[in-house]
C-alpha cells in the first residue's frame, strides 16, 4: 500500500516541491523517516501517531516507511506532519487519495489531533499556487496564507478531524479571511515633531527621495534617533510586488501573523549588542535578520560605532548586492535585503566634540579613535554623512512652522516617479531608486553639465573619492536633481551632493 501527498520545503523565502511518500509493506512493525529530516521531522512520528490515536485510528501493524523527496533536499521543521499523517490515512484505506491531489499540505499537529500554526505559510501559498495546487494548513495561519491571491484555495481546518469531514463532504469549512493590519507607530509620529535641524531635514529628504544610506553625526539630544524615525512617515508606500517581498520575509521570520500586510515600509532598529546571527540571519535552522527584515525599509543603527567592528562589515555585502546569503555544509540560504541604511552616532565616546564652548574630556584623539570603529569601506558605502549640532533653547521656543511629514512626502513620491519613469525607458525593470542605478548606466542618467564635471573632477583629488565615492556622489546629484524636477544634474547639484559626502570631516578627523 502507497500514498503520496505534495508539501513543500522552505528554503529563504522559495517553496520548493516535496513528495510525501508513504509506504505499508509486510514485516516488524516499525516507522522510519528517511530523506535528509533534521530532529523536528523525525520527531513527527510521535505527534502523528498520538494524533491519528486521538482520532480513533492507530498505526497499522506493519512496517511504516516514509521517504521525503528529493531525498538530497535537507528538510527542516515540524509543517511535515499533517502530510505525514495523512499520508499514513490514505495508504491505510482510511480517505480517497485522490481527495489531496489538488493540494500541498503542510501544519504541524498536536498530540490531541488539532493543528498548531507553522512560519512560512505565505510562502507555501506561493509556492503551491505556483504548483498549480491550492493549500491546506492550520487555521491559525490561515488569515496569513490567503494573501497569496485571492485564486489560490486556501483549507485551513483547526484540526485532523474537521479536514477529514470536509474532505468527505460531511462539513465544509469556510475561506479564512485575512489578517487586518493594525496602526503602524510611524503614524503616530511626524517630521513637524523636530525643532531646527534645518540642514539634516533636507538630508534626509534626500536620502528618502533617493533610497540612499545616510549617518547622523551629533551630540547626545541632537535629534538624530527622532529624525531616524520619522523618515518611514516620508517615505512612498510599498507597491504590490514590494509588499508581498517584505511579507513572505516576515512570514518565514513568523511575524506576519501579528499584523498582515501593510503597505508601510518596515523600520527596523536593533540594539547596538545585536550578534552577527541576529543582524544578518543564521542560526541552527537559519532564519532572516534585521537586515533581511528592514528589505524595502530602513535598518537603522543608533550608536554605531557601539556595534561590533565584525558586525557592521558583515553589512558591506548586502549595501552593494541588495542580498543576504547565509552558507550551510549541505546548502545556502539567501534573503533579498535591499535596505536603506541610517546610522547615528556621537562625535567621540563622551559627545562633546561638536558642542560650542566645550572640549572633549578624552583628549584629542577621542573623536578620530571613536569614528575608527567603523571601517573606511562601510563609511564609503553612505551616501550622506552630516554634522548636526546640539539643539539651542531657543530652537525650542521661538515660535516655528516646520513641515509636516505629508508635505515631504509629496516631494519624495514625486522624484521616486522621475527615477521610476526613467529606469522602465531604460529597460531596467529591477532598479527603483537612483540609489540602484548600475555604474555603467550613471553616463546616461547623472552626468553633470561642463561646471559640475569640473567640480566632480577637482573633488575627487581633493577629497581621495573612490571609484565607488564618486559614482554614489553622481546617485547622490542625480537625485537632488529630481528633486528640483531638473532634467540636467548641474554643478549645484553636484556641490551639495560633495557637501554631504562627509569626505572633508573624514579627512580632519584622520588628521
Amino acid at each position: 500500500m502507497f500514498a503520496r501527498i505534495s508539501t513543500v520545503a522552505l528554503h529563504g523565502i522559495e517553496a520548493r516541491q516535496v513528495d510525501v511518500q508513504v509506504s505499508l509493506s509486510a514485516g516488524l512493525p516499525s516507522f522510519t523517516i528517511v530523506g535528509l529530516a533534521d530532529k523536528a521531522v523525525a520527531e513527527s512520528r510521535e505527534r502523528v501517531r498520538a494524533a491519528l490515536s486521538a482520532i480513533g485510528l492507530g498505526l497499522p501493524p506493519k512496517r511504516i516507511t516514509v521517504n521525503l523527496s528529493p531525498a538530497d533536499l535537507p528538510k527542516e521543521g515540524s509543517h511535515y506532519d499533517l502530510p505525514i499523517a495523512l499520508g499514513l490515512m490514505v495508504a491505510s484505506g482510511a480517505i480517497p487519495g485522490d481527495l489531496l491531489e489538488s493540494y500541498c499540505v503542510t501544519g504541524e499537529l498536536a498530540l490531541d489531533g488539532s493543528l498548531s500554526p507553522i512560519v512560512g505559510a505565505l510562502p507555501a501559498a506561493i509556492g503551491a499556487n505556483a504548483l498549480g495546487k491550492g493549500l491546506i494548513c492550520p487555521a491559525a495561519s490561515g488569515s496569513e496564507a490567503v494573501w497569496a491571491g485571492e485564486t489560490v484555495d486556501v483549507l485551513a481546518p483547526p484540526d485532523i478531524l474537521s479536514l477529514v469531514n470536509h474532505l468527505k463532504g460531511e462539513q465544509m469549512l469556510a475561506r479564512p479571511e485575512p489578517a487586518r493590519s493594525v496602526e503602524s507607530r510611524a503614524a503616530r509620529l511626524d517630521l513637524s515633531d523636530v525643532y531646527g535641524q534645518e540642514t539634516a531635514k533636507r538630508a534626509l529628504e534626500i536620502a528618502a527621495a533617493g533610497g540612499h544610506n545616510m549617518l547622523m553625526i551629533g551630540p547626545p539630544g541632537a535629534g538624530k534617533s527622532m529624525l531616524a524615525e520619522r523618515l518611514p512617515t516620508i517615505l512612498p508606500p510599498m507597491s504590490s510586488e514590494e509588499m508581498l517581498e517584505v511579507a513572505m520575509i516576515q512570514s518565514m521570520a513568523g511575524l506576519l501573523s501579528e499584523s498582515g500586510l501593510s503597505r508601510e515600509r518596515p523600520f527596523r532598529a536593533p540594539h547596538h549588542s545585536a550578534t552577527m546571527a541576529a543582524l544578518v540571519g543564521g542560526g541552527t535552522r537559519p532564519r532572516p535578520g534585521e537586515v533581511a527584515l528592514a528589505h524595502r525599509g530602513v535598518l537603522f543603527l543608533d550608536e554605531l560605532p557601539e556595534f561590533a567592528p565584525r558586525v557592521l562589515d558583515s553589512l558591506r555585502q548586502p549595501l552593494e548586492t541588495g542580498e543576504i546569503s547565509i552558507a550551510r555544509a549541505n546548502h545556502r540560504i539567501s534573503y533579498p535585503s535591499r535596505i536603506q541604511l541610517i546610522g547615528a552616532m556621537n562625535p567621540c565616546r563622551c559627545g562633546q566634540a561638536f558642542e560650542g564652548g566645550r572640549s572633549c574630556r578624552r583628549g584629542q584623539n577621542c573623536m578620530s579613535q571613536y569614528m575608527s570603529r567603523i571601517s573606511g569601506p562601510l563609511l564609503d558605502r553612505i551616501d550622506l554623512q552630516i554634522e548636526m549640532p546640539a539643539v539651542s533653547a531657543l530652537d525650542l521656543t521661538r515660535p516655528q512652522t516646520p513641515e509636516p511629514s505629508a508635505t515631504v512626502r509629496d516631494r519624495v513620491v514625486a522624484a521616486r516617479e522621475r527615477q521610476c519613469s526613467r529606469y522602465r525607458s531604460l529597460g531596467l525593470q529591477d532598479v527603483w531608486t537612483n540609489a540602484e542605478c548600475p555604474a555603467s548606466k550613471l553616463p546616461d542618467v547623472a552626468a553633470p553639465d561642463d561646471r559640475g564635471q569640473t567640480i566632480l573632477q577637482e573633488a575627487t583629488q581633493r577629497l581621495g573619492l573612490t571609484a565607488r565615492g564618486y559614482h554614489r556622489t553622481l546617485r547622490l546629484a542625480r537625485t537632488i536633481a529630481d528633486l528640483d524636477q531638473s532634467e540636467r544634474v548641474t554643478h549645484i547639484h553636484v556641490a551639495e551632493a560633495l557637501a554631504y559626502r562627509g569626505e572633508a570631516m573624514n579627512a580632519s578627523m584622520a588628521a
